[in-house]
């Protein structure tokens, strides 16, 4: 006897259903893309226990003429194509015709549908794809669709369900992107007898993604309009500074289908490139308008993946349609000192005095005869002619104490030039070694030092004019002696008279950082925001974050679940700059979502490791002679930190005897 086995109607239904519907969320996007390919400009969505109880689909669109309704249920039954040659030039998000008939044979489904070309519409019941009914029933134009107790004849799908709020999380993610693809749809969907999402349908993007991802997101886009070849681009980018931790939130969209594009994440971001700080994704909704014939949709049973016959043209019109709307949309061309447009000459100042550049540059009327006077007579003159002291502090970007060298009090005694210089040698206002920085620290130091001014060093120690420099700071025997910095980026010391040690100031903070969070965990590094922050995430992300809010804790972040794919922080730790809270949340819940091992350990680690990276100091950040020193010290006195989380080597170290060496000494 032969082994092949024919199988009957009901098992090949089973194992067709298991391909089209993996979840409620799956029925979801099957019934919603129906109403749009039925011309539909309203369409309401309910589900309860994550739609795994209960799904209902309501269109105002064509419906479904009573002639028909049966057929519709059949396997392969469908309205959009007809011939083979139709597969090549596929318009509508349908054409499988295998939806309903997949939906039906795993679930209890009543239709109700009316067309437009009849008086009375028609009730259609059918449990696991057996027909229970067919009748009269008096409802409007278009059609509902409600499906009860999914997979309830398949057990073993069941159990693979997650739970309720996951299932639910999954549909209203399915719900967005649609919305977002169809911005001439008034979208509502209802979750648990509470509406969550209401879309006003008037046809513009940028209303969707409002009603989609909320104010704070929509406010941080920029438009997009271009075409190229044929092909049409429109929808918004993030503006560079909005740039996310993650991809999570690109979404792009052709003729009105989701999809998941290599091509055009690769052209989104190589436009960015230089304008998005590296580590960061730029967040996009882009709708991509190309001829039918020049894709393939029938790629997999999803239709999320397509197939470009040429990716070139595509990959170019992304490309420039992005990079023009950054060119058209940069703020920097835009920036104003007081209402006055940026003066490009003040920035390339190199070679004269900084206080002069600054006199010049804001009042061009002062008399260049200040140049001759002491420095203190010309921060006196230019407080008295310009008053920009505050806003030019406010304005230079990138400095970190521009020509703040006056305190209030030596403004307030301006009379008294005695009082003013002691006020302004004892201001604890300057730090480091810089005063201003008009184009780099080089010319800094060069501009200062030609001033007659005293360094930082002079003052803080308060020494004599004639006083040795090594007194400045002062090392215990056998310990490290501070030699400088290189690059803004590695310490260098000299360590008991017989090695040099080259330390990387990021790496060797992170480590630090890391080993306290391993072991102090929440307990006692934790700071509440005066502001709590909230964060807007794509459903997926908002999913994990949420059944995970304990990692969150132990990392010493108050998360809460906010709703609707948002999440409110309320306390982060007290290493993270503001700036860095919000995309620390965003990049742990999508690394939570994207992560394939469950171990929590893991996760764990991979968490203290992004606080730990983003908390430490950043090389190229200024740094004073303290913080170095003490950098280096902590080091020195615990032998288990010589590599950062990454696997880095946090210092080099090169004795005396190497040294020698290399210059022939021995």
């Amino acid at each position: 006897m032969g082994v092949i086995n024919v199988l009957d109607k009901h098992i090949s239904e089973l194992i067709a259903a298991g391909e089209v519907v993996e979840r409620p969320a799956s029925a979801i996007k099957e019934m919603i893309e129906n109403s749009i390919d039925a011309e539909a400009s309203d369409i309401t969505v309910e589900i309860q226990n994550g739609g795994i109880t209960f799904m209902r689909v309501t269109d105002n669109g064509c419906g479904i003429m009573r002639d028909d309704v049966k057929l519709a249920f059949l396997p392969h039954a469908t309205s959009k194509i007809r011939y083979q040659n139709d597969l090549d030039s596929i318009s509508t998000l349908g054409f499988r015709g295998e939806a309903l008939s997949s939906i039906s044979s795993v679930s209890k489904l009543q239709l109700l549908t009316r067309s437009k070309s009849e008086e009375i519409g028609t009730s259609y019941e059918i449990d696991g794809g057996e027909e229970n009914s067919i009748d009269d029933a008096g409802c409007p134009v278009g059609t509902t669709i409600i499906v009860r107790d999914l997979f309830y004849n398949i057990p073993a799908r069941m159990k693979f369900l997650k739970k309720d709020r996951a299932e639910g999380n999954a549909v209203a993610n399915v719900i967005d992107r649609v919305a977002l693809s169809h911005p001439e749809i008034a979208f509502t969907f209802i979750r648990d007898g509470k509406r969550v999402l209401n879309t006003s349908g008037d046809g513009k993007i940028k209303s969707a993604i409002y009603s989609v991802y909320g104010r704070d997101f929509a406010a941080g886009l920029i438009p997009v309009n271009y075409e190229l070849n044929g092909i049409k681009i429109q929808g918004y980018i993030s503006k560079p500074v909005n740039a996310r931790p993650n991809r999570g939130m690109q979404n792009f969209f052709i003729n009105g289908r989701y999809v998941k594009s290599f091509t055009a994440t690769a052209a989104l971001e190589e436009a960015c490139k230089g304008s998005v700080m590296v580590g960061k994704f730029p967040a996009c909704v882009l709708h991509i308008s190309l001829p039918f014939d020049a894709i393939d949709v029938n790629v997999h049973p999803s239709k999320i993946e397509v197939r470009f016959i040429n990716e070139r043209p595509v990959f170019d019109a992304v490309y420039h349609a992005v990079k023009t709307s950054l060119n058209n949309n940069d703020d920097r061309k835009n920036l104003t000192f007081n209402g006055t447009k940026r003066d490009d000459a003040f920035f390339e100042i190199k070679k004269t005095n900084p206080f002069i550049s600054a006199k010049s540059a804001f009042n061009p009327s002062l008399e260049d005869k200040s140049k001759k006077s002491d420095p203190i007579s010309q921060l006196d003159q230019i407080v008295k002619n310009t008053g920009h002291i505050g806003s030019l502090k406010t304005s230079v970007n990138n400095f970190k104490n521009p020509l703040d060298v006056y305190s209030k009090s030596a403004i307030r005694n301006s009379e008294n030039k005695e009082s003013k210089i002691n006020d302004i040698l004892n201001s604890k206002i300057v730090e480091d070694t810089e005063i201003v920085s008009s184009v780099n620290p080089e010319e800094n130091e060069k501009s200062i030092s030609n001033s007659g001014l005293e360094t930082i060093d002079d003052k803080k120690s308060g020494q004599i004019e004639n006083e040795k420099p090594e007194t400045l700071f002062k090392q215990p025997e056998n310990k490290l002696v501070f030699i400088g910095e290189a690059f803004k980026t590695y310490i260098i010391v000299e360590k008991n008279d017989k090695e040099i040690v080259i330390i990387d100031k990021h790496a060797a903070h992170e480590r630090m950082i890391y080993e306290r969070l391993k072991k102090e965990r929440r307990a006692g590094f934790s700071q509440v925001l005066l502001q709590p922050i909230t964060v807007t995430l794509n459903k997926n992300d908002y999913e994990s974050a949420i059944s995970n809010l304990d990692m969150f804790k132990e990392c010493a972040f108050d998360v809460e679940d906010f709703g609707n794919g948002t999440l409110i922080i309320r306390s982060a730790p007290q290493y993270l700059e503001l700036d860095d809270i919000e995309s620390s949340v965003i990049e742990m819940a999508g690394y939570i979502s994207q992560s394939k091992n469950d171990i929590r350990s893991e996760k764990m680690d991979w968490i203290y490791h992004n606080v730990a990276c983003r908390a430490a100091i950043k090389g190229g950040n200024i740094s004073t002679r303290e913080e170095l020193m003490d950098i280096a010290n902590k080091l020195d006195n615990d032998p288990t930190l010589r590599y950062c989380p990454h696997g880095r080597p946090v210092c080099i170290v090169m004795s005396k005897y190497e040294l020698e060496k290399q210059f022939g000494r021995v």
